[in-house]
């Protein structure tokens, strides 16, 4: 049997914390910035936690 694939489009939107969990950036940062807030914009450049929902697919794209 042949070794796991990471599926390489995954690798490079989410990446792996040392206690196990998958993070992503948040969308809609990039560009049209005038039209939020202050606010908005300094909470769209942490990134977030992917939803347990899509853990389990995650772990399968990224062995």
């Amino acid at each position: 049997m042949g070794k796991m694939k990471t599926h390489k489009g995954t690798a490079k939107r989410v990446k792996k914390t040392a206690s196990g969990k998958f993070m992503h950036e948040k969308s809609f940062g990039r560009h049209k910035l005038t039209a939020k807030s202050g606010k908005r914009k300094r909470q769209l450049r942490q990134p977030k936690e992917v939803s347990a929902a899509d853990q389990k697919k995650l772990e399968k794209l990224l062995p």
